[in-house]
């Protein structure tokens, strides 16, 4: 399991990051006003799975829920995610459907 403690929020770089082992994943970001539009998401081959996707997506949520920000998935992976998940179509800006 994935601790919220372990996810970094890189502000220079605009993605957030969860280091495992020597590999990093990342899902860059575009803040405007109090939407973040989550663009791409990016893990290494050696560690990516359903699994870890999922777990990864969740602290990431859990964080933009705690920044009391909407979300607009513009990646593929993401908006799956939140089809799969009704819970977070609630962060959706008003008028974005998935």
């Amino acid at each position: 399991m994935i601790e919220a403690s372990e996810l970094v929020d890189n502000d220079f770089l605009r993605q957030y990051e969860l280091k495992i082992d020597e590999h990093l994943a990342k899902i860059e970001y575009s803040l405007q006003e109090r939407k973040i539009f989550l663009t791409k998401l990016i893990i290494p081959d050696e560690i990516n799975t359903e699994e870890f996707e999922k777990e990864f997506l969740v602290v990431v949520f859990q964080n933009i829920a705690d920044r009391n920000l909407s979300v607009v998935p513009t990646s593929p992976e993401i908006a799956k995610f939140v089809r799969k998940n009704r819970k977070y179509k609630r962060m959706l800006p008003v008028g974005v459907r998935i």
